[in-house]
């Protein structure tokens, strides 16, 4: 496991170096995700479960937990998103799903995003965190919430921050994944 992890590491390292970001793709569309996009997410998320610390899952996820997913965002009237490129392929996904369950919360979110690792380093990430946010302000969201790993997560980090999120808060040592412990970084922004 700690090798892929460290070519994790490597292909991020390449992929930031040789690519030139740009926030203008014009042959990406991005849409509303429907059960047809699960698979081709649930292998962006799963590469990112046994490779990274990124996400604290250990466990590859099924296709149909993407599908339950979902159906429980649209349920809620939240967003899932997804950039697809020009030969339909799947470069990325975004969502906004509850904070909390308890119904105080109901206008705080917590924010997803996920890149296929080709994707990195296109501008993607920025696209999609603003069309999420614009989605989330739509739907009479007033908070959104980034919880975000302490480690291998810089990029995010800057990104969030470039958008107007700000540190509220860390949490050492919440998590433990291969071999190592590992905190979180929490950060939120009002719309």
């Amino acid at each position: 496991m700690a090798d892929k992890h460290f070519s994790f590491r490597r292909i991020l390292n390449s992929m930031s170096a040789s690519k030139t970001p740009s926030n203008t793709n014009p042959s990406v569309t991005i849409r509303s995700a429907t059960n047809d996009d699960c698979a081709e997410i649930c292998e962006i998320y799963n590469f990112y479960i046994e490779s990274s610390v990124i996400t604290f899952d250990e466990k590859p996820i099924e296709p149909s937990s993407w599908q339950d997913k979902l159906q429980q965002l649209k349920e809620l009237s939240l967003p899932f998103i997804v950039a697809k490129s020009e030969s339909g392929q799947l470069l990325g996904f975004a969502y906004l799903a509850p904070w909390r369950q308890k119904s105080a919360y109901r206008r705080t979110v917590e924010n997803t995003i996920y890149l296929k690792p080709n994707a990195i380093g296109q501008g993607l990430g920025p696209r999609l965190l603003s069309e999420l946010l614009r989605l989330g302000k739509d739907a009479g969201i007033k908070e959104v919430v980034a919880v975000i790993s302490d480690s291998e997560a810089e990029t995010s980090i800057k990104m969030h921050k470039k958008f107007g999120f700000k540190k509220v808060g860390q949490l050492p040592g919440v998590g433990f994944k291969f071999n190592r412990w590992l905190g979180v970084i929490l950060l939120q922004k009002s719309l």
